[in-house]
């Protein structure tokens, strides 16, 4: 069985995982792998079974964060129970949503960009 699993960078590692756990509702599945120099090298998170991992961004390996003054060039699509109670949280958290939540020939949907440049798409399970 094939499976694709996000591996997202970005500029305070530390923050994000504190960030996604909050209010993603995410756990930590991986702990962290701290780098002599402080970094993240590698963290593993999930909602409901739906892992992805994350990293600080490390040049040499060619690894960046996204540039948050540009529209991102993927989205992470994440099914959730309750679209809008995350909605809610990602608002409360400071982000203004660009979409919904609202009612789709798709289901329920929700989209938003988090405070590290990447953009999200909840839909409802």
């Amino acid at each position: 069985m094939s499976q694709l699993t996000p591996y997202i960078c970005v500029r305070d590692c530390r923050a994000a995982i504190d960030w996604y756990v909050t209010v993603l509702d995410a756990t930590v599945v991986a702990d962290p792998i701290v780098m002599d120099d402080g970094r993240v090298g590698h963290c593993e998170l999930a909602v409901d079974g739906a892992r992805w991992m994350i990293s600080d961004a490390f040049d040499a390996a060619g690894v960046a964060a996204p540039d948050t003054d540009r529209h991102p060039a993927v989205s992470l699509h994440l099914t959730v129970a309750d679209v809008d109670a995350v909605a809610a949280r990602v608002a409360a958290a400071g982000n203004s949503l660009d979409r919904g939540p609202e009612d789709t020939p798709h289901g329920r949907i929700a989209v938003f960009r988090d405070p590290f440049g990447h953009r999200w798409m909840l839909n409802a399970a």
